[in-house]
């Protein structure tokens, strides 16, 4: 949401890594089914995110399962973060969160880690007024305890919450726990639909961000 929407940050990488497509997506689309089934059992992904997996055990195990077009093995060593290596900030998202903040609304990252080093640390204390990452919480998104969580973290009830994700059912698990909770597509329409609930103008959020 903050950043460049992962399938193009994973496209990026997949070309400059030479990963063969078909094994990647083989894979994935597996884990992530999985992992967004709260009844389909667990997998590395769950793992990860819960912080109950290394990063470099999660790199081997990935990296074991994929192939590269010129038939060599994939380097396991730094993986993820060759994979993110592509990802941009959305700067009207930015803007967006730092206009609600300012606006005297309490903000909060929650947050499904694939480790947790790449985190922009230094941008948070400005962004947030609290910060949840699944790792560091053993719980992940959509599992219910992790969005009651970040409400407390703010100090407020959930349905005091309004909750943004681009997962489906992140959006739906939150919407179970009495958030009002918004998909995110574009950044525009997010904004757009922010600043109808929140009734705060959100008008030029991005113009500052990108301002000097």
């Amino acid at each position: 949401m903050f950043t460049s929407p992962i399938l193009t940050t994973v496209r990026a990488w997949i070309e400059a890594d030479e990963i063969d497509w078909d094994s990647y997506r083989t894979v994935m689309r597996r884990w992530v089914a999985q992992a967004y089934d709260l009844d389909g059992g667990t997998n590395p992904v769950h793992a990860l995110e819960r912080g109950e997996c290394p990063t470099d055990e999660f790199e081997r195990i990935l990296a074991a399962r994929l192939f590269r077009t010129d038939g060599r093995a994939v380097a396991a060593e730094g993986l993820l973060q060759r994979m993110f290596a592509a990802s941009e900030r959305v700067p009207a998202m930015y803007g967006a969160i730092r206009a609600v903040r300012g606006a005297g609304l309490r903000t909060a990252l929650l947050s499904n880690s694939w480790g947790s080093g790449d985190y922009p640390l230094d941008d948070f204390p400005e962004l947030f007024d609290a910060v949840v990452i699944s790792g560091d919480v053993g719980m992940r998104k959509p599992e219910e305890g992790i969005f009651l969580h970040a409400a407390d973290a703010l100090g407020l009830a959930p349905e005091e919450c309004v909750f943004i994700d681009d997962m489906e059912a992140n959006v739906a698990a939150a919407t179970q726990c009495g958030m009002t909770a918004l998909l995110h597509t574009e950044a525009a329409e997010t904004v757009a639909a922010l600043e109808d609930l929140l009734g705060v103008s959100l008008n030029g959020s991005e113009r500052a961000e990108k301002a000097p």
